[in-house]
């Protein structure tokens, strides 16, 4: 590496592992430095290519800096900063490192021009961000974790195993624009291990299950890298595959379905980042540049928005310790900060205008519309009905007002509420300002978002949506019930097959037990039992023979042992002429 290129995600990896050394102010200044360092190296990479690395024959790119990965870049380095921000109230260094393992392991995903170094970096993902869901310490979180992990990994050999046929075909590990390989192994399983971490269904039931389960503050952090790193990946190899257009468009609509039948404030903000990336994966599908500016644009704000949202519930976790949104209400008199901050980030993720959901996912919406794709069209503007009623209406209603059950809650620590600041503020200046954002996507863009008729449409479409939330409000209300998602096979409906497993592994055991008794358990007690007779009759015979012989000469010295010198003396004498009488008459 060059001294003019230094790679943002290690130095966020690198020093995460150094923080634990670091004691009070010291460490609380050091969680901010390190990803305001992060950002900043982001903004000053210029395009190019660096870090390259020989191995095996092959070009290891570490550094594969355009358009599209300094996009990715500045909003993830962003993220980092706002979320550690957030959790800088946090006593426990392993939440920390985690958090900051998983913010550098989506950089160096971002900055990858090869699919090795791709790999490990997605690998090193899954790990930190199963480790930010373990750090819960509580049972559920562990099980999520466990299910979490199991579901990565299964992605992660999928990769790696399109990886290995990419590599036998082409000779190459570059990673690029994979559709001249369509149809092929590789093109399939390597597609299949990004929509793994898309959350495409059914593949995507490990995000309500895990990130509900994380802390308050690691939620945040996960929100932002999984799915978008994929997204980021689906744009660089597989523009304009079309079964992502329907796959995406339907996304977006399954994940409002479950969102409505969520009790869950965390859940139900889940189930709404399958939704939102839903619209990124229909861009990519869609695959014109108008598509693919709208899917890195809607990225970049889904990123700052959904943490937005994050943060508003996890304060209230923080304070309160409730999820459930039928055991909420009232909250408004004693957090009204919190509620304003959380508001902004409902109106930005229901695309109202002046908010940065409206300059990025009308962007993708607009395009569907270009390819006379009526039928996503209508889809993907029912999603958008659809998240305003639960994310900006039903989820702050009965989080705030609605019933007052009898919570008490108080405002966050200051820092929360700063974070929650910076990215509100965000999202206001993204929605005002879009023209500072999009001269930085991929493609350059000709598409004004501002106009009467596009304005007018999304009011009149958020206006009569908020009608029918309150017409419909009785009808609405939560309830606790579990909702069955596709993790339902993997978590219950395994429980045959899994008693089939047990029931021949015991089998497997048993033969192995009567293999072993016969093989190893008789021979060796067998050799045992000779060893033992062995030492009992010769060896321990020869030792008491021995001791009796020496018991014997002992009693028969004893008359020598008169207690007077000059006895003693004769003696030694007497064997003194012995001695001589020996050597000199001796043969």
């Amino acid at each position: 590496m060059t001294v003019e290129w230094i790679h943002p995600g290690l130095l966020l990896i690198v020093g995460a592992w150094l923080l634990p050394l670091l004691k009070g102010k010291t460490k609380r200044l050091f969680i901010v430095f390190l990803p305001a360092l992060a950002l900043v190296d982001c903004l000053l990479l210029k395009r190019g290519t660096y870090g390259v690395v020989r191995f095996l024959g092959q070009e290891l790119v570490f550094g594969r800096v355009d358009s599209l990965s300094l996009v990715f870049s500045y909003v993830f380095a962003l993220l980092a900063l706002v979320g550690m921000v957030y959790a800088l109230h946090v006593e426990d260094d392993a939440q920390h490192v985690a958090a900051l393992t998983y913010a550098g392991g989506a950089l160096g995903v971002t900055f990858a021009g090869d699919f090795l170094s791709l790999f490990v970096f997605w690998e090193l993902m899954a790990l930190s961000a199963a480790l930010i869901v373990w750090l819960r310490r509580q049972p559920a979180a562990v099980a999520a974790g466990f299910r979490y992990l199991l579901v990565h990994v299964f992605g992660g050999l999928c990769l790696l195993g399109g990886i290995a046929f990419y590599w036998s075909q082409t000779g190459s590990l570059t990673f690029g624009d994979m559709s001249s390989h369509a149809g092929s192994a590789a093109f399939t399983l390597i597609l299949l291990a990004f929509l793994v971490n898309a959350a495409v269904p059914p593949l995507g039931a490990w995000l309500p299950d895990a990130y509900p389960e994380a802390t308050a503050t690691g939620a945040v952090f996960l929100t932002a890298f999984t799915t978008k790193s994929a997204i980021y990946a689906l744009i660089r190899g597989f523009a304009g595959t079309e079964l992502l257009v329907w796959w995406g468009a339907a996304m977006a609509v399954y994940g409002v379905v479950y969102a409505v039948l969520e009790n869950d404030a965390r859940r139900l903000l889940a189930y709404h980042i399958i939704s939102q990336v839903g619209y990124m994966v229909c861009g990519v599908g869609i695959g014109t540049e108008l598509a693919l500016n709208g899917a890195t644009a809607h990225a970049f704000s889904h990123i700052l928005y959904k943490a937005l949202l994050f943060m508003g519930a996890g304060a209230v976790l923080q304070v309160t310790g409730l999820r459930k949104l039928s055991d909420m209400g009232g909250l408004y008199k004693t957090m009204p900060l919190t509620l304003g901050l959380y508001m902004v980030g409902a109106f930005a993720i229901s695309a109202v205008p002046l908010f940065s959901g409206f300059v990025s996912k009308s962007m993708v919406v607009s395009a569907a519309g270009e390819s006379h794709r009526a039928s996503i069209f209508l889809l993907l503007t029912l999603a958008s009905a659809g998240t305003f009623l639960h994310t900006g209406l039903k989820l702050p209603y009965y989080m705030f007002f609605g019933k007052d059950n009898g919570p008490r809650g108080q405002e966050p620590p200051a820092n929360m509420l700063v974070a929650m600041g910076l990215a509100a503020a965000a999202c206001v200046f993204i929605g005002v300002f879009y023209a500072l954002l999009y001269p930085y996507l991929p493609y350059p863009v000709d598409y004004v978002p501002y106009t009467a008729r596009h304005v007018t449409a999304t009011l009149g479409l958020l206006g009569f949506t908020a009608l029918g939330f309150f017409l419909l409000l009785k009808h609405l209300d939560p309830e606790p019930i579990v909702s069955l998602d596709t993790d339902w096979f993997y978590r219950r409906g395994l429980s045959p097959s899994l008693a089939l497993l047990y029931g021949g592994l015991e089998r497997v055991e048993g033969f192995g037990g009567q293999v072993y008794d016969r093989v190893m358990q008789r021979p060796v007690l067998g050799a045992a039992e000779l060893l033992r007779q062995l030492d009992t009759r010769v060896i321990d015979a020869t030792a008491v023979g021995v001791g009796r012989l020496t018991q014997a000469l002992s009693q028969r010295l004893r008359f020598a042992e008169s207690g007077h010198a000059q006895h003693y003396g004769l003696i030694m004498a007497a064997g003194v002429l012995l001695a001589i009488a020996f050597a000199v008459f001796g043969p």
